[in-house]
């Protein structure tokens, strides 16, 4: 995988990068198969309390390898009954195939993941970024919904992903047109969280500050707000009140009291 993605893990940051700079990250089976092991493995990955994701070089991901619509345009994947099998095939347990996967393991991995994005994230690289909790983006950032301009639609996750983050509307007309618009106007439409002079050095910096609260409280409310995005009311509030039940009075929740208490930096346990 080190061809394609790097992660270096350090005061509880898992700093993961895609180093493929000469094609300016663009995605190939080898970046899918990269992507979805890296996420897994940091599912479990101990000490691990918050992940940044970036690109090396030019870009963050450029998007679906120039190489995949050389072969589309070949016919070497004329066959749409091979095509429909090969995409709706071996779902996960979560119901992604294996690109879609890329981009949806970063919100099951159970710390907060923020993606650093400079450059440019063109349609799968877009949906990567979206899989993060939160998106730092620099100002003459390029994104884009780009998957019309090949006659295809955003397959890995994109509906998933935006759907909580903008209008009905704002969605359809970036499908619809995929047209090309910056950091500034991603963080107004809620697709970016925000513009950075350096997006890296401040998701660090971030992800640092994450790293020094109670890791349990932290993951809590990954899962109390991966959950506020589908579950419905009854099952949201259930939640709330067994997940603050098992926070309140253990070791993690004592000692960040104590801390504020005594005024000194908590020390947390895994």
């Amino acid at each position: 995988m080190n061809d394609r993605v790097t992660v270096q893990i350090a005061d509880g940051v898992a700093d993961v990068r895609l180093v493929r700079t000469d094609k300016m990250n663009a995605l190939d089976d080898a970046m899918f198969t990269a992507l979805v092991e890296t996420g897994e493995r940091l599912k479990t990955a101990a000490g691990v309390r918050a992940v940044v994701l970036s690109g090396e070089g030019r870009a963050f991901c450029a998007g679906l390898d120039m190489g995949s619509f050389a072969a589309m345009a070949s016919g070497e994947r004329s066959n749409p009954d091979a095509t429909s099998t090969l995409l709706t095939q071996k779902r996960t347990e979560g119901g992604a195939n294996r690109a879609q996967q890329a981009c949806m393991v970063w919100r099951e991995i159970p710390v907060p993941v923020i993606a650093a994005v400079h450059g440019v994230a063109f349609g799968g690289g877009f949906q990567l970024a979206l899989g993060a909790d939160l998106r730092f983006v620099a100002a003459d950032v390029k994104l884009a919904v780009l998957e019309i301009k090949w006659g295809l639609i955003p397959d890995m996750a994109g509906m998933v992903l935006m759907r909580g983050l903008v209008r009905d509307d704002v969605a359809r007309e970036l499908t619809y047109t995929g047209r090309i618009f910056g950091g500034e106007e991603a963080v107004a439409m809620g697709l970016a969280t925000r513009v950075c002079a350096d997006p890296r050095a401040d998701a660090l910096a971030l992800a640092a500050e994450i790293a020094g609260k109670n890791p349990h409280a932290i993951r809590a409310g990954k899962r109390l707000l991966n959950l506020m995005a589908e579950g419905d009311q009854h099952a949201i509030l259930l939640a709330e009140s067994k997940e603050q039940g098992a926070l309140i009075g253990s070791p993690n929740q004592v000692e960040a009291v104590m801390a504020n208490l005594q005024k000194r930096n908590p020390q947390f346990a895994d």
